[in-house]
């Protein structure tokens, strides 16, 4: 599995959100930026909506659709949708647990992939080999075999997907928001406390509280990651 995470990063007080700062900010947690990734949607305001719609202004890497900026890797908060955001990103992944729900019925549970690799007597690979053997985990292999699969089921998570339809809504529309890491304004470093689903639970249930209490002038900026070697 990679490394590369998708880290939050919360500009400090009176410091507008760009790439370079949040390079900085990333390099002093030890963490190593790749790309922004472009994933909130730009709000447009009831007022001054026309001159918005078109304004790149505290906004991060902006992509424009028909010439209105439509999404953003970042920028003040008050000029970014994160409502929308979780909603588009709840919807899908709704769609795509109702299509493992079907592909995997009536198949038993699977075990998740970390509990083969806690098994110290397995290699990684024979980990690997007895994860993929189990039949719920090869009816997944098979679906994204599928040259017409409208979504992948990625077997990364399994254990997510076996906890049911609300908990899986829940950690995407979070993640939406708060990704798998934050940088919080004062430089601290937010993330789980493991891989496990309990703690990238209560991470992301942490780390959206924080960004939902920032104020509106606030900038952020999401950006991939990994650590540096």
């Amino acid at each position: 599995m990679s490394d590369v995470r998708l880290v939050i990063v919360c500009m400090p007080a009176g410091t507008c959100a760009d790439w370079f700062s949040a390079s900085e900010i990333l390099d002093r947690q030890r963490l190593a930026t790749s790309i922004p990734v472009q994933m909130f949607p730009v709000r447009r305001r009831a007022i001054s909506g026309v001159i918005s719609r078109w304004s790149a202004r505290h906004l991060v890497h902006p992509v424009r659709r028909r010439a209105a900026v439509a999404i953003a890797a970042g920028g003040r908060l008050r000029r970014l949708d994160l409502t929308a955001a979780a909603t588009l990103a709840h919807a899908d992944a709704v769609y795509r647990w109702r299509v493992w729900s079907h592909v995997v019925a009536r198949i038993p549970a699977a075990r998740p992939l970390r509990d083969f690799r806690a098994d110290q007597r397995l290699t990684a690979e024979q980990a690997l080999r007895r994860f993929e053997a189990q039949p719920r985990v090869l009816a997944m292999l098979a679906h994204n075999c599928h040259p017409h699969a409208r979504v992948p089921l990625h077997l990364q998570e399994l254990e997510a997907y076996q906890a049911g339809e609300v908990t899986y809504g829940v950690l995407h529309w979070q993640r939406a928001i708060a990704g798998d890491a934050m940088v919080t304004d004062d430089g601290r470093l937010l993330e789980p406390a493991s891989d496990s689903l309990a703690d990238r639970l209560r991470y992301l249930a942490h780390a959206a509280a924080y960004l939902r209490a920032l104020p509106r002038d606030r900038h952020i900026v999401a950006v991939h990651a990994a650590p540096r070697p």
